[in-house]
């Protein structure tokens, strides 16, 4: 296969590539259910996984493309992930907030979007008294800030109020914020903090001529819409929701098996064009 090092592939990791136990979709009966590789160990346990075909997928597409990760984890949370294949040079935490350089903090980088937070949004502070004035202690079961960028709350599903992320959604977009659902976990993200914001300063290091994309949540529409073309899973915040645009292909597979087709698509699409060899 070809080799594409003016070509970045951007992807978000937790339910577009990686998956935890709960959220394998794992529909078949068990003697079908695909072997799978544990990628991140937590507190001693696993915790997360992908199918060993696209582990072997993921090798190859790391050789033939730049693979940014794009996660809305923080540094830590993210450096628990040790997925197959060389180690991607760059690599986009805390939903834009960091750059990861050969895993290293782009201190610049970080100092940037502190900059356009300060100009562009309310406070942490305010958006977290709010959350803390408005969840109920018979539904929450953890608040948490990430990185001192934005705040999320872990929550029981089954008794979160019909309409509360609606109302919270529209009290933070007044504010400059973002609100998105994804599983237990409920996301209070400032909109100048964005992955498409980190991607553009990746392609404006890389030179990139092509920008590949993946993603399953809101926080994850950026990403796609600042590529030439994407894939969503048929699970998450984006295929509940209905969203498309015409350069992102919306997959039927679901669960651990779309992650293992996302990195299919990627790759025959690399394949159809010729490249020059990835460097560095």
């Amino acid at each position: 296969m070809p080799t594409h090092h003016r070509t970045v592939v951007a992807s978000d990791l937790d339910r577009t590539l990686v998956y935890s136990a709960a959220a394998l979709g794992l529909t078949m009966p068990d003697e079908q259910a695909p072997r799978l590789l544990c990628v991140e160990v937590h507190e001693a346990r696993p915790l997360s996984y992908l199918t060993e075909a696209a582990g072997r997928l993921l090798v190859e597409l790391a050789d033939t493309a730049r693979f940014v990760p794009a996660t809305t984890r923080t540094r830590k949370q993210y450096r628990r992930i040790k997925l197959p294949g060389r180690v991607p040079r760059y690599a986009i935490c805390a939903n834009g907030g960091h750059l990861l350089v050969d895993g290293r903090t782009d201190h610049d980088w970080h100092d940037e979007m502190r900059r356009r937070l300060a100009d562009g949004c309310a406070p942490l502070a305010e958006v977290r008294a709010h959350l803390a004035a408005t969840a109920d202690p018979e539904w929450l079961r953890k608040e948490r800030i990430a990185e001192e960028l934005f705040a999320y709350l872990v929550v029981d599903r089954d008794r979160l109020p019909v309409g509360w992320v609606k109302e919270l959604a529209e009290w933070a977009d007044a504010r400059g914020w973002t609100v998105s659902l994804q599983g237990r976990k409920i996301y209070a993200v400032p909109k100048p903090l964005s992955k498409s914001a980190a991607l553009a300063e990746v392609v404006r290091r890389t030179g990139a001529h092509e920008v590949l994309a993946a993603g399953d949540s809101l926080l994850d529409a950026d990403l796609l819409l600042a590529a030439d073309a994407g894939w969503t899973p048929a699970h998450g915040e984006l295929a509940d929701t209905g969203w498309t645009a015409p350069h992102v292909t919306a997959l039927a597979s679901a669960g651990v098996a779309a992650g293992e087709e996302i990195l299919h698509r990627v790759l025959a699409r690399l394949e159809d064009r010729p490249g020059v060899r990835l460097d560095g």
